[in-house]
């Protein structure tokens, strides 16, 4: 009854607007602070990698993130320093526009995810929980942007190319 509330009700798209707009906001924000006042990851990764997140017995809960973050992450740091600012940059455009909605929140909570593992609290449980909202609510949580015109475009195109592979074939 909830997910048919968020999925189909106008009021519901109006409430999810103001939600996509505060989170987009702050992705946006974040990421595009990061590209014009410079961004390096080096620090952050090496300090989670310093002071791993750790259970109440004092073991590290996420060793498998830590060892991701030393083999693969800093390794490549010149792409994180790419991917972590263009990426909260386009997925708080993805959300202030409401293009694409659901898949920049994936990608999003992909982040905040990321960010938690890595032992950062900060604002990502509040982050989180809209984000999940967002993404349950699927494309009526940008029926009030651009999802209501591109959604409609990308399913109508990718019907007409599967019709003609299907024809061809």
């Amino acid at each position: 009854m909830f997910n048919k509330f968020l999925r189909e009700n106008k009021i519901s798209a109006a409430i999810l607007t103001v939600i996509r707009l505060y989170l987009g906001y702050s992705w946006f924000t974040a990421g595009f602070h990061k590209i014009t006042g410079g961004f390096d990851a080096a620090g952050f990764l090496k300090g989670a990698i310093a002071n791993p997140v750790k259970g109440p017995d004092g073991n590290m809960v996420y060793s498998w993130y830590v060892n991701f973050l030393e083999s693969f992450a800093l390794p490549n740091i010149d792409v994180f320093n790419f991917i972590v600012p263009w990426g909260e940059t386009l997925i708080g455009l993805g959300l202030l526009l409401g293009c694409l909605t659901t898949a920049a929140m994936f990608f999003g909570l992909v982040m905040n995810f990321s960010f938690f593992l890595a032992g950062t609290i900060s604002h990502n449980p509040t982050d989180i929980f809209l984000g999940f909202i967002i993404l349950a609510a699927g494309f009526n949580a940008g029926k009030y942007g651009l999802d209501r015109w591109v959604v409609p475009f990308i399913r109508k195109t990718a019907k007409t190319y599967a019709s003609k592979n299907n024809a061809a074939a």
